[in-house]
């Protein structure tokens, strides 16, 4: 059974270092997209709340008139299953990130003799815990 041996690749410690500093600073930016994103989202929700109480104090209006804009309503609130999907793209691209960082330091450092092998969080299975292709109301994936 023939072997086929991957070629070595010799980094500096300073190469290594450098791009480690650059994966958790993505990773920090994704944490401040999730933020935003909850940030609005949270906003979103609000005011969608507010003009459907608004709609319900509209008693002098035809009831059949008003189920458009509800309809409408409904399909806005369902477009925010956006924010699930992101959030779950953002949680697992820092996962990859912070992985490939650790996996990084872990293989160009020599570990001390006196030092114990860190337990490194393997890469996710998946490739992608989103697999949603549409948007409708209980369409959505969650994983």
């Amino acid at each position: 059974m023939p072997t086929h041996d991957l070629p070595t690749l010799s980094l500096s410690v300073h190469l290594v270092a450098d791009l480690q500093d650059a994966l958790m600073m993505a990773m920090t930016d994704l944490q401040r997209l999730e933020g935003l994103l909850d940030h609005a989202t949270s906003n979103l929700l609000e005011r969608f709340g507010s003009a459907n109480l608004a709609l319900a104090q509209l008693t002098d209006t035809d009831p059949q008139r008003l189920l458009p804009i509800r309809d409408h309503l409904h399909k806005a609130v369902t477009e925010l299953q956006f924010h699930d999907m992101s959030t779950q793209l953002i949680v697992h691209t820092g996962k990859v990130l912070q992985a490939c960082a650790w996996k990084l330091a872990d293989s160009a450092m020599e570990p001390d003799e006196d030092e114990i092998p860190m337990e490194l969080d393997p890469m996710p299975d998946r490739p992608s815990p989103v697999t949603q292709s549409e948007m409708d109301a209980g369409s959505i994936d969650l994983f």
